[in-house]
């Protein structure tokens, strides 16, 4: 059997508002194309995993019980719209800690494609920041930069594969490349 291919999101900034250290289920908002995009990924056999640092553990903001109620939410709201996430991967450290599974470091990623027999150089990284670009460097996959902001573009830090306006053009720029078409 294949190995899977998969496509390794960022949750804060990239799938939903970023709300400093989010603590509240109430404050946690998916973006409007957030389901579609993911649908849309879904639907064309990719495996979507989020891969999220969440330090407000660590910080004391709030519970690892508190992370689950939002990711519930989560989960709930995509259900709705006909789509899913295969997994929810966070590290709850410090930034301090120095652990090994706080993006940009691989633990998480590579966690997951032992989890899901997935093939890095199949799959993809989309995030909102160079850590996320970094990350999937590291790892050997593909990246898509979420920025509406074209003010950013010119960062040298985060050389990303493309530039997505959204989770939904990162989607659709993700088939694209998969039926060969230059992105």
């Amino acid at each position: 059997m294949m190995a899977s291919r998969a496509v390794f999101v960022d949750r804060d900034g990239t799938m939903a508002k970023d709300v400093s250290y989010c603590s509240r289920t109430e404050d946690f908002k998916l973006f409007t194309t957030t389901p579609q995009a993911i649908r849309l990924l879904n639907e064309h056999g990719f495996r979507v995993i989020v891969i999220t640092n969440q330090s407000g553990i660590a910080r004391g903001y709030f519970t690892e019980e508190t992370l689950t109620k939002i990711h519930e939410k989560m989960i709930r709201e995509l259900a709705q719209q006909g789509a899913w996430v295969d997994a929810i991967y966070y590290c709850p450290h410090h930034p301090d800690d120095n652990c090994e599974c706080r993006k940009p470091k691989p633990k998480l990623v590579l966690q997951a494609t032992d989890d899901f027999d997935i093939d890095l150089e199949r799959s993809f990284v989309v995030g909102d920041l160079p850590m996320d670009i970094e990350l999937g460097r590291l790892v050997g996959c593909r990246t898509i930069l979420i920025n509406d902001s074209p003010s950013k573009e010119g960062d040298a830090t985060r050389n990303p594969d493309a530039i997505a306006s959204d989770l939904l053009g990162a989607a659709q720029k993700i088939l694209n490349w998969e039926e060969g078409k230059v992105v």
